[in-house]
């Protein structure tokens, strides 16, 4: 009888320890889904202002017409990306390109005194610290999330579960990963 008893109680705690590591594995991938939701909206915002600020420049850089169709065509490409992996990718163009825009934008003083001009670029200037911030939260979930998946005992839960592995949101462009030089 008591060797009965012990096997039964092994097995609860065996049940009970799958459920934990089940449950946990379901927190971690919704946490990661989660931060991804708010990158999304983050870029969301991004995409809606740049419109925006294009318009606001064409009067003014009407003769730099191919940067601004860069940024357009940067920005299509960015609300059509899938995934982490696509979406740095997309996002790390889009940056290039804003960046080529507002360096010509520094040669037109009429253009930066603007007020619309400036308070959409205050806006898209917050709006990519939303997005950092936004992008450091869903690496670190899908750091935790990642780890749990790969470590064991936990492995053999996500394997029966099947939890894959999720993508971590990396820079694409070797450019932006420099320090950016300011120049008296």
């Amino acid at each position: 009888m008591m060797p009965l008893l012990i096997l039964l109680g092994v097995i609860v705690v065996l049940v009970l320890w799958f459920v934990g590591a089940y449950n946990g594995l379901v927190n971690a991938r919704n946490q990661v889904k989660n931060a991804w939701a708010q990158i999304d909206v983050q870029l969301k915002r991004r995409h809606d202002l740049i419109p925006n600020l294009v318009e606001t420049a064409k009067g003014y850089v009407a003769h730099e017409r191919g940067t601004l169709e860069a940024v357009t065509q940067a920005r299509a490409a960015a609300m059509q990306a899938q995934g982490a992996g696509q979406a740095a990718q997309a996002e790390g163009l889009l940056g290039s390109a804003l960046s080529k825009f507002f360096a010509v934008a520094e040669a037109y003083p009429d253009l930066k005194a603007n007020t619309n001009f400036l308070a959409i670029q205050e806006e898209l200037s917050s709006t990519e610290n939303k997005i950092g911030f936004a992008r450091q939260f869903y690496n670190d979930s899908v750091m935790v999330y990642n780890t749990k998946v790969q470590s064991i005992p936990t492995n053999i839960v996500a394997g029966v579960g099947h939890f894959e592995k999720a993508e971590f949101f990396e820079l694409q462009d070797a450019t932006q990963r420099e320090v950016p030089q300011v120049k008296f």
